[in-house]
């Protein structure tokens, strides 16, 4: 819940300071008069920005179920499933949250942990993880899993992908109604050809350099978790062995919505919009006690 406030405080605050900066700079005389409002403005983008990301927070564990098509199994009689649970709590009382919902699906090795609050997430294993690792491995993922919701992970970079959004909005109708009205002179009433054409096109720049900003953040959660599985496990071999084993196989893929709080996921050519560093990284890092 603390985060959930501190979401919302951000969110208010980003707007507080792009209308400082606007009355600082002068956009309010300069803007208004030619037809952009920029409380207005401000205000969409909130909306939009913020918005989007609450939105998807909100829905992020059911969706996930859905996607992924994964059953609980917290009140399973299977041997299995009861040793998953247990390890799930065991790690959950350790990090002093309350132990999530605790799931399974078909797929290729990965994992991951969702939900907008860290006493009401998911953490689920898929059937590919279980099958291609030891116990104490799939007991280190399972650590990297809970320390994601421990560490609320979650909302920290919804919030974060909120901040990108709300800039990503408010700087492309800002510059775009610059460039409609003084650099092509547009004297209508409404926005020309000028705005619309610059807003697209920096609505899809600026996109993707937010991603890039969020995918770094994602980027040093993935180590920080790491190093947490590491704590709750005792050492930091067994996660080391984990990491080195998903390094030989190829990770499931999961949904858009999840992927940054997988175990594993994409790098290569496209390593700066990937929301987990290469594995061998990750490795050196716990290595070196980092």
């Amino acid at each position: 819940m603390k985060r959930i406030v501190l979401f919302l405080a951000t969110n208010l605050a980003v707007v507080v300071v792009l209308g400082i900066a606007a009355h600082l700079l002068g956009l309010n005389q300069f803007l208004t008069p030619q037809g952009l409002d920029i409380t207005q403005l401000l205000g969409f983008a909130l909306l939009i920005g913020f918005g989007g990301s609450f939105i998807s927070l909100l829905i992020s564990k059911p969706m996930a179920k859905m996607s992924t098509r994964a059953q609980v199994i917290n009140d399973s009689r299977d041997p299995t499933h009861q040793w998953i649970v247990a390890t799930v709590k065991r790690f959950s009382d350790q990090a002093g949250i309350r132990c999530p919902e605790v799931a399974i699906y078909e797929g290729a090795p990965n994992a991951f942990a969702t939900g907008a609050f860290k006493n009401s997430a998911l953490v689920a294993v898929s059937t590919g993880l279980l099958g291609s690792m030891n116990r104490e491995e799939v007991e280190a993922v399972i650590g990297h899993e809970v320390a994601h919701v421990a560490n609320g992970d979650m909302v920290t970079l919804a919030l974060i992908q909120g901040v990108m959004n709300t800039f990503v909005v408010f700087l492309s109708r800002v510059i775009g109604y610059v460039v409609d009205r003084v650099v092509l002179r547009n004297q209508s009433d409404q926005p020309g050809i000028g705005y619309w054409v610059t807003t697209i096109v920096l609505d899809i720049v600026l996109g993707l350099l937010a991603a890039i900003i969020v995918a770094w953040f994602s980027r040093q959660r993935e180590y920080r978790a790491d190093a947490d599985a590491a704590r709750l496990m005792g050492r930091p071999q067994p996660m080391i062995n984990a990491l080195a084993r998903l390094g030989g196989l190829k990770p499931g893929v999961l949904p858009q919505a999840v992927e940054a709080m997988g175990i594993s996921g994409k790098g290569g050519v496209m390593a700066l919009f990937s929301t987990h560093p290469p594995i061998e990284q990750r490795i050196a890092a716990l290595q070196q006690g980092r």
